[in-house]
């Protein structure tokens, strides 16, 4: 079942040859099978997607049911939040957290008729590269459960990976979908900052975070892309852009396509394997009628130092109302201060206390200047890197991560080799454009992931390109044996 597209099954429940229930209860017995080893989920909604799945019966055949998603299911991060249905952010502090309304993206996958199966496991509140820093469990990578999933979308894109789901909503504040979807052999994209509603994703940098679709193949990663962009004026950071036609961009053809290749990206620290195998993507790009040359990002030297001064400054101000006194777990004190000390100590992962200690230092008297303030100065030198660069290509390609998934346990004690895991992921963030990651090959078993950069709002052609090399290779067939 899992095999199968997402226009597949549309054809299949249109021509009533299969049900809504059926295609759910699928979903739930796969979850059943394989999620005690790769521990994807958080929480399952069985009881409300059975109910949500028999009352899509009743529209099959008729016009009602001919939306592009219809009655597929679903997993949803666990920062993104789902009325009634509880959202942890994967941290002890939310632990007994149901919210009273729906993120903005959660009410458009429902208008498009989805099923909500449950919400995915990840880094607590999104602070993390490998889902160790998840509050409750780690999740594994189906490839091999000895191994990371990568994060913070762990869950997100395990569960696809795993054919728990057919297709996932990440966030991506530094590379949070990108690098677990190249770590899990699956598509991940991380859309221009703006064109995906915040409104309901539990914030961890509001400047950086963007809430994008994990998929198994482009096509798919298009069409839910499609029924979830575009402008809220409940988020205040929404673009009010048109919304082109995603999928009619997937023609397969990138004649005179000019491609260019960071220096830096292909520089010492990325392993042989990725390097040969993104080498041998070029290659095949090249006989498809695109050409590449050699650039230069000079200033992405400087881009971890400056995501997490200003990432951990952000979340020193986001993570300020979680304090026991209005939602989550509070903890018994005698007095209003000792409350929030004692819910904070007891709630929050050791990462998360990091980086608000670390970004409060950041933005305290004395040192704004020398820390936060120049670190905005260099996102900006990050952000002209790239808009020279685009003067005179049409995409920026290179590996997605600097290496496959590496063993769970290996560097969570080494926060510092942690942070320069996603080197490569973290200046698409700084810059706001858009990226996607979509299987390349494989090292030692493991998957390789291949990143296309894009213009500002011009995911068409992040797509086409994917869709392109996607079609002319098998590596996106190839799947984990749980």
């Amino acid at each position: 079942m899992f095999d199968k597209s997402i226009s597949e099954l549309h054809s299949l429940l249109h021509k009533k040859e299969l049900s809504v229930s059926e295609l759910v209860q699928s979903s739930f017995d796969r979850i059943n099978t394989v999620d005690d080893k790769v521990k994807a989920f958080m929480t399952l909604n069985e009881e409300g997607a059975m109910q949500a799945a028999k009352a899509l019966d009743g529209k099959l055949g008729t016009e009602e049911a001919r939306g592009l998603l219809f009655g597929l299911p679903v997993g949803v991060k666990d920062n993104i939040v789902t009325k009634g249905l509880r959202t942890t952010a994967s941290s002890q502090l939310l632990g007994n957290f149901e919210p009273l309304h729906n993120a903005t993206v959660v009410e458009r996958l429902n208008a498009a008729e989805t099923i909500t199966v449950g919400k995915l496991n990840m880094d607590e509140f999104a602070m993390g590269s490998s889902n160790e820093n998840s509050g409750f469990y780690s999740t594994r990578n189906p490839w091999n459960t000895d191994y990371v999933p990568g994060g913070s979308s762990g869950g997100s894109a395990a569960s696809v990976a795993a054919g728990e789901v057919f297709f996932s909503l990440g966030s991506d504040t530094g590379g949070s979908i990108r690098q677990p979807a190249a770590f899990c052999g699956v598509v991940g994209l991380k859309p221009t900052y703006g064109l995906v509603s915040r409104f309901g994703l539990i914030a961890f940098a509001s400047s950086l975070d963007q809430i994008g679709p994990i998929t198994n193949t482009v096509e798919d990663n298009a069409y839910l892309l499609q029924s979830i962009a575009g402008y809220d004026k409940m988020d205040s950071t929404s673009a009010n852009v048109d919304l082109p036609d995603y999928l009619s961009s997937l023609t397969g053809d990138v004649k005179g396509l000019r491609i260019a290749v960071p220096k830096e990206y292909l520089a010492e620290g990325v392993d042989e394997d990725v390097k040969n195998n993104v080498l041998q993507a070029l290659k095949k790009l090249e006989e498809l009628g695109a050409s590449w040359e050699e650039v230069s990002l000079p200033h992405s030297k400087y881009a971890v130092a400056t995501y997490y001064l200003l990432s951990s400054s952000e979340a020193s101000a986001n993570l300020a109302r979680f304090d026991g006194v209005r939602y989550g777990v509070r903890a018994e004190a005698e007095n209003l201060l000792d409350l929030y000390k004692k819910t904070r100590s007891e709630g929050f992962g050791d990462e998360v206390k990091r980086r608000i200690m670390l970004g409060t230092f950041a933005l305290s008297s004395g040192y704004y200047d020398a820390y936060y303030k120049k670190a905005q100065k260099v996102r900006t030198l990050i952000k002209n890197d790239f808009e020279k660069v685009f003067e005179d290509y049409d995409v920026i390609i290179g590996p997605t991560t600097p290496t496959p998934a590496f063993k769970v346990g290996e560097k969570i004690d080494n926060p510092l080799t942690m942070y320069a895991n996603d080197i490569l992921t973290i200046p698409v963030n700084l810059a706001g454009v858009p990226a996607i990651s979509v299987p390349c090959g494989l090292s030692n078993g493991l998957p390789v992931g291949l990143q296309i950069i894009g213009k500002h709002f011009d995911e068409r052609t992040v797509y086409r390109v994917a869709h392109a090399f996607e079609q002319a290779t098998d590596h996106h067939k190839a799947k984990p044996e749980l």
